[in-house]
Order: structure tokens, then C-alpha cells, then sequence
């Protein structure tokens, strides 16, 4: 029910990019962490490239936007 999930989610997927999805909601438990690891960004969805917090779609997407998303994505 977010939509700057789905959002992330389907540009990732029309880039071909394979993603692990982890619902906060569903885990609660797991908040802190991706808190911390997100630091100082507060809000969800929160995207990682190799352990990296790359932020959230408004990131990604103007990375894309930039012809510099792929570089993080298929760099890796």
C-alpha cells in the first residue's frame, strides 16, 4: 500500500534487476536495523546495492533520470 514502493519495485523490474523485498511492516523487528543501516534517511522504501543505502525511489528514480542507475546496478 505505498506507493514509492511499487514504484521502486517496477523500475527495478523493467531494469531486470532481481531484488530481495523486506516489509518492515511484516517485521517490525527488523526496523532498528534498517534504521541505523539507512542513517540518516528515515523513511521507507529504503534501497541497498551491495549493503550500500542508495535512499529511496525519489533516488533511484533521478538516478535513472541521470543515466547513472545502471552504473550502481550492474557494476556490482
Amino acid at each position: 500500500m505505498c506507493p514509492y514502493c511499487d514504484a521502486a519495485k517496477n523500475l527495478l523490474k523493467q531494469k531486470g534487476v532481481k531484488f530481495e523485498e523486506i516489509n518492515i511492516s511484516e517485521k517490525p523487528e527488523l526496523r532498528d536495523e534498517f534504521i541505523k543501516k539507512a542513517a540518516p534517511r528515515r523513511t521507507f522504501p529504503q534501497i541497498f546495492i551491495d549493503d550500500k543505502s542508495v535512499g529511496g525511489f525519489d533516488d533511484i528514480n533521478e538516478l535513472e533520470q541521470k543515466g547513472e542507475l545502471d552504473k550502481l546496478i550492474f557494476s556490482t
